[in-house]
């Protein structure tokens, strides 16, 4: 049985590739950066088979789908960069992935979709994660779907940008948007393994499948679980979105690495969390929470390399 998984070498993949290489199956890491997944990947050596590909080439990848027997789709973009698209990536990317698995007679296919993801929204984000599950959902393939809330890990990108902006702003830091936003924080080692369980279980088939933490937090809280785990301390003061705007939009025309964008900072405004938690309604696990020893990876954060994160846009794991 052998898995592809796309996206290979990013946050969500690589955590993925570790749990199906240490199950013992065989592996092809569809990745669009060698060099990227020879860092994160690279000491699998032979346990895992990484070959190139960019889901937005639909001839290309093609090939890559000959003798699989399952996909798991983890590429999707958050930020919009370099002239890439949420609907170029996300939508049609899903699209390209799902025909050539169809073409190779896959049967079995992962989707990692998105708590809230529904393409009725007008958050191009969401709407955009929300058309490709439709697409999907509507194919012949035997599908499940998993729908995390906030992913936090060492690699993440949400929770390490409250780190290094804190590295980067003594004294006073800003509760975003009020700090009202709610999320529900999910461990990647979680989601990964929500994934590869699904891969053998049945009984997930033709599911979307929300997965949470054991706890709803809201984002002032998050902040000040981001303080604690660095061991320093800010006065949080109350930053309205539209106070914040102005400058996101400067950050993002001029940083390649910026923290934040309009479209992410318009996603506050929807909640962020999981009333039915398949994490313990479907697997029967306990999930980790957001505190303690499971945070303590953001304090590698440095303010030189928050610097160099923000203005190249490379992070340094």
């Amino acid at each position: 049985m052998t898995v592809l998984v796309t996206g290979g070498a990013g946050f969500v993949g690589n955590n993925v590739v570790r749990q199906l290489v240490a199950q013992g199956k065989d592996v092809r890491a569809m990745v669009r950066h060698p060099e990227k997944a020879k860092m994160r990947l690279g000491d699998l050596g032979s346990q895992v088979e990484i070959v190139r590909g960019d889901v937005t080439d639909r001839h290309g990848i093609q090939p890559l789908f000959e003798d699989c027997t399952a996909v798991v789709h983890t590429v999707a973009i958050s930020m919009e960069k370099g002239g890439t698209t949420y609907e170029e990536v996300n939508y049609q990317g899903t699209i390209n992935v799902v025909d050539a698995a169809a073409d190779a007679g896959v049967k079995r296919f992962i989707n990692v979709s998105q708590n809230g993801a529904d393409s009725s929204l007008p958050y191009r984000f969401l709407a955009s994660k929300g058309k490709a599950q439709e697409y999907v959902a509507a194919s012949d393939l035997k599908w499940t779907a998993v729908r995390p809330s906030a992913i936090f890990g060492p690699q993440d990108e949400f929770f390490n940008t409250f780190a290094r902006l804190l590295r980067l702003t003594p004294l006073v830091f800003p509760l975003v948007g009020g700090g009202k936003a709610e999320f529900q924080p999910v461990s990647v080692d979680d989601v990964a393994t929500a994934i590869t369980r699904s891969l053998d279980d049945d009984s997930t088939i033709g599911k979307e499948l929300g997965l949470g933490g054991p706890e709803v937090l809201t984002l002032g809280e998050i902040e000040k679980r981001v303080m604690k785990a660095l061991n320093t301390s800010r006065l949080l003061v109350p930053a309205p979105t539209w106070l914040l705007r102005p400058a996101v939009v400067v950050m993002q025309s001029v940083l390649p690495g910026s923290p934040v964008t309009t479209s992410l900072l318009d996603l506050l405004a929807v909640p962020n969390t999981v009333p039915n938690n398949a994490l313990v309604e479907q697997f029967g696990m306990e999930p980790i929470p957001f505190a303690g020893e499971h945070i303590t990876y953001l304090r590698d954060t440095s303010a030189g390399e928050a610097l160099r994160k923000f203005f190249t846009g490379k992070a340094t794991n």
